[in-house]
């Protein structure tokens, strides 16, 4: 698990963060927040909250006090519990994509198959830079919609013994997840939560009543969630990287809020999903300036609620895996890790703008992970890093390749790339002229052919595949053979 040491980059003064914080007390108060679901609005009603059919107008002291009951960092329990994930401080987890409805192989784009879900799956487990399976990894259509979040639960509980996230349609589907999440940790749920789970506010200031009635079920069961604003500036918010600040703060507070109202001290985190519209096309934008600038403000924010918070990862707009797709996923990784984000979502796949799950794409992301853990280890002047005898023996106009300390310390002393290759211009042609993207391909094929499932007990496997089985009749779908694995 990834402890990011260095100091985090902050860009708003004192009185900017003022000025913010008067304005997500206006919207609060003066503008309300609407809550689809009655039993949400019902909450607010029961702590005094003024109430106009499903908008709540809240009292931002009131916001602030329930904010304040929900832990500042939590563990995230995994069934192996050496894959145990903590949330919250220097700390920084890494998830894969989540949500697209289509798969690229290559020059291939397609619908999302089951298929392809278990193989992101995988990846996620062969890769230690990343720390959880993941979700919603890809949409995998070839499954009837009622019961698919069965099967991607039961993939991700059976190939990977890492930390997941649970199905968000409906408060059903979250009763699922859990259930099995009960029957995968032997019988009960432990003491920390086994989910963490994505519930979007339909932005501006709407909270849908499917997510809702889904969180809430997690809420009840101590199982965590993040509550996140879906904010495309010129879209979903104002053309102003301060007004949508201020809308996320008055977004996520409010949902952070009712969590509390509903089990005081469950776990949950500040979500943000910001980036902004192109103003020429209507259609959205990632790896931007903008985004860039408020994922930065997003962390100081979180931070002064004391909040751990979710942002960043590898988005881009590319169709395909071209330096566009690099150089916009490094644009929001970076200040990724600049803020410090406690859990970071699409950190490896993501393309097209989210409609995409890319198999070479999450090669490509999982060697920025590599790199950027790599530039942000503290650097360790010592006597010995010095290199002083080196000097000594090579004197001036030498060369340091044959030095002693060269020879101790080459095995070690820098990167060594995943992907990137540094060959010669004759060498890189005598093996195949391959580009990033080849490289990439083949990469990920040879990780699936080299993949390990780990170990699951068979009375485990055995109750989960009987849950998914009884369900999927419950629910009025065809019977689907679970997988043995």
């Amino acid at each position: 698990m990834y402890v990011n040491e260095l100091p985090r980059y902050e860009i708003l003064s004192e009185e900017a963060m003022d000025t913010l914080d008067r304005g997500w007390r206006r919207i609060v108060s003066e503008l309300g927040i609407e809550f689809m679901l009655p039993e949400a609005v019902e909450h607010f009603r029961t702590a005094g909250q003024k109430v106009e059919g499903e908008k709540v107008f809240l009292d931002p002291d009131f916001l602030l006090e329930q904010v304040a009951k929900a832990p500042r960092e939590f563990d995230l329990a995994a069934r192996n519990p050496e894959q145990t994930v903590h949330i919250g401080g220097r700390h920084m987890v890494f998830s894969g994509v989540y949500g697209p409805p289509f798969v690229r192989d290559g020059d291939v784009r397609r619908d999302g198959k089951m298929a392809d879900f278990e193989n992101f799956v995988k990846l996620s487990q062969s890769f230690p830079e990343l720390d959880s399976a993941g979700g919603t990894i890809v949409e995998p259509e070839d499954r009837p919609l009622d019961s698919r979040h069965l099967d991607m639960v039961y993939a991700l509980q059976t190939l990977s013994d890492k930390p997941y996230q649970g199905s968000v349609i409906s408060a059903e589907n979250a009763r699922d997840t859990i259930a099995m999440g009960e029957i995968a940790f032997g019988g009960r749920l432990p003491d920390a939560p086994v989910s963490l789970s994505l519930i979007n506010c339909n932005s501006p200031l709407r909270w849908d009543d499917r997510m809702l009635s889904a969180m809430l079920e997690y809420n009840r069961r101590g199982q965590a969630v993040i509550c996140t604003p879906f904010l495309l500036m010129g879209a979903m918010s104002p053309v102003s990287i301060p007004a949508t600040l201020v809308q996320q703060i008055a977004e996520a507070l409010s949902g952070i809020a009712l969590t509390q109202l509903v089990n005081p001290g469950c776990p949950v985190v500040f979500g943000s999903f910001l980036s902004n519209t192109d103003m020429k096309s209507g259609s959205p934008s990632f790896g931007t300036p903008e985004s860039a600038i408020g994922l930065l403000c997003t962390g100081q924010i979180a931070r002064r609620f004391g909040l751990p918070f979710r942002s960043g990862g590898g988005l881009n707009a590319s169709t395909t895996v071209d330096a566009q797709a690099a150089y916009e996923s490094l644009m929001t990784m970076l200040p990724t890790f600049l803020a410090g984000a406690n859990f970071v979502m699409h950190a490896a796949g993501w393309l097209e703008g989210g409609l995409v799950s890319c198999y070479e794409k999450f090669i490509v992301d999982v060697e920025l992970l590599r790199m950027l853990k790599h530039e942000f280890k503290p650097l360790e002047v010592t006597e010995a890093s010095l290199a002083f005898d080196a000097h000594q023996e090579v004197g001036s106009g030498g060369h340091f390749l044959g030095a002693a300390h060269t020879l101790m310390h080459f095995r070690d002393c820098f990167y060594r790339p995943l992907l990137s290759s540094t060959d010669n211009f004759d060498r890189w042609t005598r093996n195949g002229g391959l580009d990033a993207t080849a490289r990439a391909a083949a990469i990920w094929r040879e990780t699936l052919d080299g993949y390990e499932q780990p170990p699951i007990e068979d009375g485990v496997r055995d109750a989960l595949r009987d849950y998914v089985a009884r369900r999927r009749i419950e629910l009025g779908d065809e019977p689907v053979p679970t997988p043995a694995f």
